[in-house]
């Protein structure tokens, strides 16, 4: 890249320089340089006529050379706002989407405000969904797994940041870290993607513990949906995100193991994207 001088002159040129390498490059061109100089993207248009420091310039040229080479946008600048949250994002964690806002929706939905709820997110990751549901219903107890440590440290993280306290992180696969507990709602937004699907080329730089369902894909979904049951209360909800063409594959597995009302949801997108149900009657004993 040319040496550049104004704000409008770097991000006009900037955008031309991510123009095949995103699908928003004038919004991730403003977003870094955002990140670069402090500013929201709101001063960029009225900075538009200042030039820009060489130091700030040779930065935003390195984060413009990483977002090129794939990196996301919210691992360079090391956020990204999820519900108007923001939330910590490293390479450790899955970058949170909008599509899983939908499964929050639902979520919240089924949790009366005025009520006492458990909740369970399994592979919370950053803590997206566990943190806006503490944050939306106060009076809810929020559990969150996840198999990383690095993971749940960024999680922990958050919800300092955010001052939510209450949410108990626990380590683990799935239902291995809440052994002998039962929750009101079990939530997941579980790895989907099949192995060998070339879509994973794109997503490289996110974890693929996070993002391999297996060989179909629909491996993740089918453990949790199997150990759904024994971890719910009697009327408790399975909520679970899925690939936009898996919703007839979930919703089967969700009746397989004894779930009612079982509704696949689109996202804003109008994609299918969230599959639901409720247990009428849990197995006794405890696993």
């Amino acid at each position: 890249m040319r040496p550049m001088n104004t704000v409008a002159e770097t991000l006009s040129l900037a955008a031309r320089t991510l123009a095949q390498h995103s699908e928003s490059p004038r919004l991730d061109a403003e977003v870094l340089l955002g990140s670069v100089l402090g500013v929201g993207r709101a001063a960029l248009i009225v900075r538009g006529a200042q030039p820009i420091a060489g130091e700030a310039l040779q930065l935003y040229q390195s984060l413009l050379d990483r977002r090129v080479a794939g990196a996301p946008v919210a691992y360079l600048t090391g956020t990204r706002e999820f519900w108007s949250l923001p939330l910590k994002v490293t390479p450790a964690v899955l970058v949170p989407r909008p599509e899983t806002e939908t499964l929050v929706e639902l979520a919240l939905q089924r949790l009366p405000p005025d009520q006492q709820r458990t909740v369970l997110d399994l592979g919370t990751g950053s803590g997206a969904v566990a943190l806006v549901i503490a944050a939306e219903r106060p009076r809810a107890q929020v559990t969150g797994t996840d198999i990383s440590p690095a993971a749940l440290g960024v999680a922990s993280d958050n919800s300092r940041a955010l001052a939510l306290p209450q949410v108990d992180w626990r380590l683990g696969s799935w239902f291995d870290a809440v052994r002998g507990e039962r929750f009101d709602m079990v939530v997941a937004n579980p790895p989907y993607v099949a192995a060998a699907d070339p879509s994973l080329g794109t997503l490289a730089a996110e974890p693929e513990l996070a993002l391999k369902g297996g060989p179909t894909g629909l491996e993740a979904l089918a453990s949790i949906a199997a150990g759904a049951a024994a971890h719910l209360r009697a009327g408790g909800w399975l909520l679970l995100e899925h690939g936009s063409t898996q919703g007839p594959d979930v919703a089967l597995l969700l009746e397989q193991h004894g779930f009612s009302g079982v509704q696949t949801h689109h996202d804003h997108a109008g994609m299918p994207r969230v599959t639901l149900g409720f247990i009428h009657s849990p197995p006794q004993e405890l696993p």
